[in-house]
């Protein structure tokens, strides 16, 4: 939460709280951010519309993160840099390899495919399931509202493009807890699938 508060030219750190039942709202608002608390879990999708919904007064650039970046959120200003600058409508994160697999690779190849046909078919999305973005206020108008669960990066990045947009995708060196191999890890892709899936039927609609 610090690093996130300390990058240059954020002004305001907004945390949605989706319905969690350990202490992060205490421990967000204790660090000097805005705590939205939603009272039942609604999924990742509609919790970041209702937190843009709640913060998103003027007209200034947004900077997503997930919570779980630690320190390595400071480079969120890698992300906002080429929005601020106008050379990029959004930007996308790109993560180090990770030395071990977690899995198969079936979302991803499901999302890349999804993004090359219901947006934009010379784009090649290498981190096509990062949340962490920057978007200009042009972008946020564009890609909101948002797609439903693990499926909203999917949709953002297709509307986006199919809206002309430059999209740009970023290296850093962020890291997050990466599922395992495990029965959780499985469950957690199988959600994922689930959702950009999900997502492709809708933007699928959406051309017809």
């Amino acid at each position: 939460m610090k690093a996130a508060l300390a990058i240059p030219r954020v002004v305001r750190v907004l945390v949605v709280d989706d319905a969690s039942s350990d202490d992060t709202a205490e421990r967000a608002s204790a660090a000097g951010a805005d705590v939205l608390r939603l009272e039942r879990n609604v999924g990742k999708g509609a919790a970041l519309q209702a937190g843009l919904e709640r913060t998103r007064r003027g007209r200034d650039a947004v900077l997503l993160l997930d919570g779980d970046l630690a320190e390595t959120a400071s480079q969120g200003a890698l992300l906002l840099g080429p929005v601020l600058a106008g050379g990029a409508d959004m930007t996308i994160a790109r993560f180090p390899k990770p030395a071990n697999k977690a899995g198969f690779g079936l979302v991803m190849r499901l999302a890349r495919w999804g993004i090359r046909r219901y947006g934009r078919a010379d784009f090649l999305a290498t981190a096509p399931l990062s949340g962490q973005r920057a978007l200009s206020p042009h972008a946020v108008d564009a890609v909101m509202p948002f797609a439903s669960g693990y499926g909203v990066e999917v949709a953002m990045t297709s509307h986006a493009l199919r809206a002309g947009l430059r999209v740009l995708e970023v290296d850093t060196t962020m890291a997050h807890a990466a599922t395992g191999r495990d029965i959780a890890g499985f469950v957690h892709r199988g959600r994922q699938f689930a959702d950009v899936a999900s997502a492709l039927l809708a933007l699928r609609r959406e051309l017809r």
